[in-house]
Parts: structure tokens; C-alpha cells; sequence
């Protein structure tokens, strides 16, 4: 069974700028990591493995440093990566995405089952998922919290639809979307990473795509229109505190050391 899991590089933080003309995030000198719902989709597809043989390749779209977070997963177990970049694919919506994204999966062959992380922090629009299984018109899941059986024909799982738990059945090829907490997302490990430090990330450009209609990426698809947008006001509550005397004498030293 081949199993595609998407993932993507986020903000570390939250001291992120927000472009005022554009509206997108700044995203150069920022600290990024993989969107943390990615990691339940990742090891998802680890305990999938366990019981179904597998081939577990994950797809990123964003710039060439979203590379990153792919060598991160080859890191956990993962077999393949694709990275999807352009700079046609600018600026996309959710719209956007979700098609540039349904056809970088169309480019990477035959695929059984596609997870996905409900959302992503720098979006929480939860709606990637679902909008790729339409335009690949396969059937999905969304808020899958828990994966009950697996065969090599199908997936029982449950989806917590928040007044209720559903159990359903869906065949491959699929989609699902998991619920944080799913599983414990497993550490990188350091021999992964040395194994794995070569290992070819295959890049797909705008031109290797079969639909090269650009009306259809980034800000040219996205019908999205955004008013306004800023950065939020800082939460004073969540700042850290220090008051006089020994606190502050004691990070003066930390600092002197170079311990923080």
C-alpha cells in the first residue's frame, strides 16, 4: 500500500509579522517547524505500516527551505518526499492550495490512502483536507480521533463529530483527516538523520503539473478577499515575569554564561 501523508512548515512562535499590502505572513528569519497536527498524520501512518506493508511518502508545498521539514520526517521513517514549489503557487488561499496540492499528489502515482493533520496553526481552517478528496474525487474522512481496524482493502475509524463519535468504513483510495491525540508522535532519531541526510527530495515546479492552468494557482485561484488583517496584540498574561532581586540577578548570570 502506498500511503501519502501532507505536511507543512509553520511558524515556531508566535512573533510573526503579517505583510500589510499582501497580507501574508513574513516568513523569512522566522523559526519554522512541522505544523504539529502533521505529526499525528505521521505517525498515523507508522502504526498503518505496522499492520498493512506500506510505503509511507510525505508532500510539502512552500519554499526551497520547506525542505526542512521533510528531512525532519525522513528522520521519524518516512521513505519518500516531494516538495511542491513555485513561485506561481504564491499567496493561495485555501482553495489554491488544496488543488496545487491534489495535482502534486496526482504527479507522485497511484495513491491508497492520503492523511492529513486536521489543520495547521498558521491557518485552522481545517478545510485542505476535505477540498483535495473533492478535487481528486475520492471519498474522506475529517476528525478522525481514533483508527479502529486496518485491511489491506479498507479502514475502520472512528470521527468525533463533536456532539457525537461516529464509526465508519472507507475504502482506499481515501483521505482522513486525524484528530490531535491520535496516536503519541514518535522523536526523530539521530541514526534516521545521518541514514537519511542524502536522500533525494524530489522537487515539482508549476511545469511539471498536468492542469498548467494558472488561473487555477495562488493568487490568481484564490477568491479568497481579505479586508484587513494585523498583527494580534500581545497577551501581557502569557509574557514571562520577572521581578526584582534574586530573579533577576540570577538570569543576569544565566545570560553571562551563555546558558540562555
Amino acid at each position: 500500500m502506498k500511503i501519502a501523508v501532507c505536511i507543512k512548515q509553520v511558524p515556531g512562535g508566535t512573533n510573526v509579522q503579517v505583510d500589510p499590502v499582501t497580507g501574508v505572513l513574513l516568513r523569512d528569519g522566522v523559526d519554522s517547524k512541522i505544523n504539529p497536527y502533521d505529526l499525528y498524520a505521521l505517525e498515523s501512518a507508522f502504526q498503518i505500516k505496522k499492520q498493512v506493508s506500506s510505503e509511507i511518502g510525505v508532500l510539502s508545498m512552500g519554499p526551497p527551505q520547506a525542505k526542512a521539514v521533510i528531512r525532519e520526517s525522513f528522520s521519524m521513517g518516512v521513505d519518500t518526499g516531494v516538495l511542491l514549489s513555485d513561485r506561481k503557487f504564491a499567496g493561495a488561499d485555501v482553495l489554491a492550495t488544496s488543488y496545487a496540492l491534489a495535482q502534486g499528489l496526482k504527479a507522485m502515482g497511484k495513491i491508497d490512502l492520503i492523511i492529513c493533520g486536521k489543520q495547521t496553526t498558521d491557518g485552522d481552517t481545517a478545510q485542505v483536507g476535505p477540498e483535495m478528496a473533492e478535487y481528486l474525487s475520492i471519498p474522506h474522512i475529517s476528525n478522525v480521533s481514533k483508527i479502529l481496524e486496518v485491511t489491506s482493502e479498507n479502514l475502520t475509524v472512528e470521527a468525533d463529530m463533536g456532539e457525537t463519535i461516529e464509526v465508519q468504513i472507507i475504502s482506499y483510495p481515501c483521505l482522513i483527516t486525524v484528530e490531535k491525540g491520535i496516536f503519541t508522535p514518535r522523536l526523530p532519531s539521530y541514526k534516521n538523520k545521518l541514514d537519511t541526510a542524502t536522500r533525494e527530495i524530489k522537487v515539482l515546479t508549476f511545469n511539471d503539473l498536468d492542469d498548467k492552468d494558472e488561473k487555477k494557482y495562488g493568487l490568481n485561484g484564490s477568491p479568497t478577499q481579505v479586508e484587513r488583517i494585523f498583527n494580534p496584540p500581545k497577551n501581557p498574561d502569557k509574557e514571562m515575569f520577572l521581578g526584582d532581586g534574586a530573579a533577576v540577578e540570577l538570569f543576569g548570570k544565566l545570560r553571562g554564561r551563555k546558558i540562555i
